[in-house]
């Protein structure tokens, strides 16, 4: 790693360490601001940052980028009834006519059609999901580029929040329990080959693994490279899935079960001003803590504490700490820093500048979940 990078990222993380109070432990830093739980001060929060990042759109609309903010933005409408936030949703599928991105079998380019499935459910027109369908028989008939070039479809672990949570939706939306069987195949395919049983983390893809002689890409503490958003990504996912799948459905167990034990892991793994790290097991060399990864983090917990699959006593400490730290990160005019750039690993530099669509979508999701905490 060049020597200017590190000491940019030593810097960045003085500036942040300024600005945070950091004790030795998560649980046991200055309560947080009871004002932060307000009801009215998250929802000024999640309308103030959706109005931010509407102004500043960045990326086409049917990018991956866009389909994890957009499920924020759905998110901020369930927890705000605001019409214009619904109108702006509206807006973004009529301008993509409701279509997904052009590859078939790459889970990014389906991730958009998340919202469109949550808007169908509002509005009832089948015009709305019909591409969406479209692309998922093709997705379940015909095996694409993906499969052949990785020996899976969804090969990196992002994909676990991009594709799973649309076919889990599209099954239930138009009957269609096939897509459900097929979801649960792609995802312990993904499951089987990056992720780590004694970590209980994943790997970003295939090349982060280390072979049998402890080989493979490692950090500059030495150990191996899991990293902050992909796992959050998964965790994100896992909502969705379970958000949608009935209470008797049989592989129900699996996804909750995963839940828990990342949760677990999670909550040691967060820094004592509220956030995770870049890189989730070498957090010293990541100092500045990253806002769409931990984002990702608080929403999940949030969530498990709210439907009783989490212990409200061990896990609340954790949400409360995760939501001030967030809030940190949000600008007077409501944009949301500290979040990395694009890229497939930690090894990217940020700072309370650095901003991209998916972290103001992590951070809507997490406020929709936090305000409903008791």
């Amino acid at each position: 790693m060049p020597r200017s990078f590190r000491l940019r990222r030593l810097l960045t993380g003085v500036l942040l360490t300024l600005s945070l109070p950091l004790t030795s432990h998560a649980q046991a830093t200055t309560p947080v601001d009871k004002a932060l739980f307000k009801p009215k001060f998250i929802k000024q929060q999640l309308l103030k940052a959706t109005r931010w990042q509407l102004a500043h759109p960045k990326h086409e609309l049917t990018d991956w980028t866009n389909a994890a903010f957009y499920s924020g933005v759905f998110a901020a409408y369930q927890t705000t009834k605001t019409k214009w936030v619904l109108d702006s949703l509206m807006a973004m599928g009529n301008r993509t006519q409701w279509r997904p991105a052009k590859r078939y079998d790459h889970a990014d380019d389906i991730a958009i059609c998340q919202t469109y499935l949550n808007l169908y459910r509002l509005k009832k027109d089948r015009q709305m999901i019909a591409p969406t369908l479209a692309a998922l028989d093709k997705l379940y008939t015909t095996p694409g580029p993906e499969v052949q070039q990785h020996g899976i479809t969804w090969w990196w672990c992002d994909a676990l929040f991009m594709g799973p949570p649309v076919l889990v939706k599209a099954a239930l939306i138009d009957n269609q329990p096939r897509y459900l069987a097929f979801n649960d195949t792609l995802y312990k395919q993904t499951y089987r080959r990056l992720y780590n049983q004694q970590q209980h983390l994943f790997t970003r893809d295939a090349s982060y693994l280390w072979n049998a002689a402890g080989e493979g890409k490692k950090e500059s503490n030495g150990q191996p490279i899991f990293w902050s958003r992909g796992n959050g990504w998964v965790m994100g996912g896992l909502v969705q899935i379970l958000q949608e799948l009935p209470k008797d459905h049989p592989t129900r167990p699996f996804y909750q079960n995963l839940f828990k034990e990342m949760s677990a892991r999670l909550i040691e793994l967060q820094q004592p001003d509220g956030l995770w790290r870049a890189s989730l097991l070498d957090p010293g060399a990541y100092p500045g803590g990253e806002a769409s990864g931990s984002g990702f983090d608080c929403y999940a917990l949030a969530w498990g504490i709210n439907q009783g699959l989490l212990d409200q006593a061990t896990y609340l400490p954790h949400v409360q700490q995760a939501w001030a730290g967030l809030n940190r990160c949000v600008s007077p005019e409501g944009r949301v820093g500290w979040v990395q750039p694009i890229g497939a690993d930690p090894r990217r530099d940020f700072s309370a500048d650095s901003w991209e669509v998916y972290g103001t979508g992590a951070f809507l999701l997490a406020g929709s979940e936090v305000i409903k905490l008791k």
